[in-house]
């Protein structure tokens, strides 16, 4: 049986941009992985009305209707008022909720301001949700066949409630059919060629399985979903499906489902017990965050000099002024240097250099915004690779540092030769 939701998110800073809706993303990868489906996502603003109006779309649609935002204890947060007069519900005070809030204040050491009292204050008709990473509880109504869940708006409380209390009792209220996900992670092929690579084997795909190609920065994700009811079938297909694209694409993938490049690069290091070490011009430092945000990347990752200034790649680097007064600071030339200096100064297995134009400003008609070079180099050898990026600032540094990764990635494996 399909069990399918919608998403009501609330909040004028959401519709205004001021903050990024990530909830939905992540709430929707949650109840895919249970079983259901969401069909449709409402954003609206704290008025009344508009939430009323998006609750009677969804409620029209959906199996399950999920709301996050407007919860707390400030007069502009009006969802649970809302609620209760959408429900004919009255507020009534609930002592296990109170203590909870009050719990939260004691943990920190700070009175509990009056106003948040009344966040123990819930809907006669609801099954109130604890909040252990905050003080607004959720709130669960199961109202004519369809169930309602209201929930912070705040992202690491409503990911607490959403594993702990809201899916769990989802799967046992609705019986949700088995849907599986395999993501295959490819860099350095564009999505419409790699569409013509596995055509074939995509039209042999068995019923109930589906490809989606999802192209971001400079690479695409392929998704293998499937629905149905026995777990063990629909894992081993969809293993011999990614298998056949292993064989026919493996030159390309770098990972699968939630890898991460720089995790993918840094278990290489750790695997090998190599080091690396990073030069930045353009990219600012990004490529050092990115290896930085893994645990236990002290292992194999020393560090990086941000030589954004020539005079940093001459002093710290070693670039020679006669290669940047000739090359320019953007060059094959440039980054060469920079890798060996930096490999010496840092005594790594492995480096990586990127000097690049990230824009707006800075291009030439020789050398557009988005021209950048790349080095990776160890103690034997030094490959280069010069890109031309198409994007604003931010999405220049951001390709940058995913192809840096990537060529190292290749590199350290042996499949990235000489231009």
């Amino acid at each position: 049986m399909s069990v399918n939701a919608t998403i009501v998110t609330i909040g004028d800073e959401l519709l205004i941009g001021q903050v990024i809706d990530t909830n939905s993303a992540w709430m929707g990868q949650e109840l895919s992985r249970s079983g259901i489906d969401v069909i449709r996502r409402f954003a609206v603003g704290d008025e009344k009305k508009e939430i009323i109006s998006a609750l009677d779309a969804a409620r029209s649609i959906s199996d399950i209707i999920l709301i996050t935002g407007g919860l707390g204890p400030t007069k502009d947060d009006i969802t649970k008022h809302t609620l209760c007069e959408y429900f004919n519900s009255t507020l009534v005070f609930d002592e296990a909720i109170y203590e909870m809030v009050k719990g939260f204040f004691d943990r920190f050491k700070r009175p509990m301001p009056e106003s948040n009292r009344g966040q123990a204050e819930v809907p006669d008709n609801c099954i109130p949700i604890k909040n252990y990473n905050g003080t607004a509880p959720g709130m669960w109504f199961d109202i004519e066949g369809k169930v309602f869940v209201s929930m912070p708006g705040v992202p690491w409380e409503m990911k607490l409630m959403m594993k702990d209390f809201v899916v769990p009792r989802l799967t046992e209220r609705f019986e949700t059919p088995h849907i599986i996900h395999k993501t295959i992670l490819t860099q350095g092929i564009g999505e419409s060629l790699l569409a013509e690579r596995i055509s074939d084997i995509e039209n042999d795909f068995p019923p109930g399985f589906k490809l989606a190609y999802l192209p971001y920065l400079s690479s695409v994700r392929l998704r293998i979903s499937a629905h149905g009811d026995d777990v063990a079938t629909l894992q081993h297909t969809i293993d011999e499906l990614s298998g056949r694209l292993h064989e026919r694409i493996g030159e390309y993938i770098w990972g699968y489902d939630d890898d991460k490049l720089e995790a993918v690069v840094g278990k290489i290091l750790l695997d090998r017990h190599k080091t690396l070490s990073t030069a930045e011009s353009c990219t600012g430092g990004l490529i050092a965050y990115r290896l930085a945000s893994v645990a236990g990347a002290s292992e194999y990752y020393y560090g990086s000099v941000v030589s954004y200034s020539n005079t940093v790649k001459k002093e710290v680097l070693g670039v020679r002024d006669e290669t940047l007064q000739k090359s320019g600071a953007v060059s094959e030339e440039t980054v060469r240097e920079m890798v060996t200096g930096l490999l010496s100064a840092m005594k790594t297995d492995y480096a990586i250099a990127v000097s690049g134009i990230a824009g707006p400003d800075g291009g030439t008609p020789e050398k557009p915004v988005g021209t950048t070079w790349i080095a990776v180099a160890d103690r034997e050898k030094t490959v280069t690779r010069h890109f031309h990026f198409p994007g604003n600032r931010e999405r220049n540094m951001d390709l940058a540092a995913i192809n840096a990764l990537s060529l190292l990635r290749k590199f350290m494996l042996g499949t990235l030769k000489n231009s």
